[in-house]
């Protein structure tokens, strides 16, 4: 597949599969994380670790800005700031990201993730920057 062809859902994330998340949409600016919460990804009081949230909601902002501009090798977070609005229970979490504004080096994002009955359990804004693909990379680079 060449690079015009490619598209951020092609490109594996060993982390995200590693923790049993799946980004199933990643176009025209937006993308979708899902995690079914098992109780590894708990915290001592039985609801999602908040490092768990924070990937899902990093993730769906590196993709969404990623899928801007699929030729590229990736996005690498600059900052991000996180706020917990309520505990993330057992079942299935979405996060949902956003590119709301870009340059040519550098993606400005906002993600949220929500609970099975579409509360929000957390949000967050970061800005990313676009990381070039070398001659020598391949897509997975």
């Amino acid at each position: 597949m060449d690079d015009r062809q490619q598209t951020v859902t092609d490109v594996p994330i060993p982390f995200l599969a590693w923790l049993g998340a799946k980004l199933v949409k990643a176009e025209g600016g937006h993308s979708e994380v899902r995690l079914d919460v098992l109780e590894h990804h708990c915290n001592s009081w039985h609801v999602c670790h908040g490092g768990v949230l924070m990937t899902m909601l990093d993730a769906a902002m590196a993709t969404a800005a990623r899928s801007l501009h699929p030729e590229l090798r990736g996005s690498a977070t600059v900052d991000m700031t996180t706020s917990f609005v309520r505990p993330g229970e057992a079942g299935n979490l979405v996060a949902y990201g956003k590119c709301y504004h870009r340059s040519s080096t550098m993606a400005f994002c906002e993600a949220e993730v929500r609970d099975e009955g579409g509360g929000l359990v957390a949000r967050a804004s970061g800005t990313f920057k676009y990381i070039k693909k070398r001659s020598d990379q391949g897509v997975d680079g």
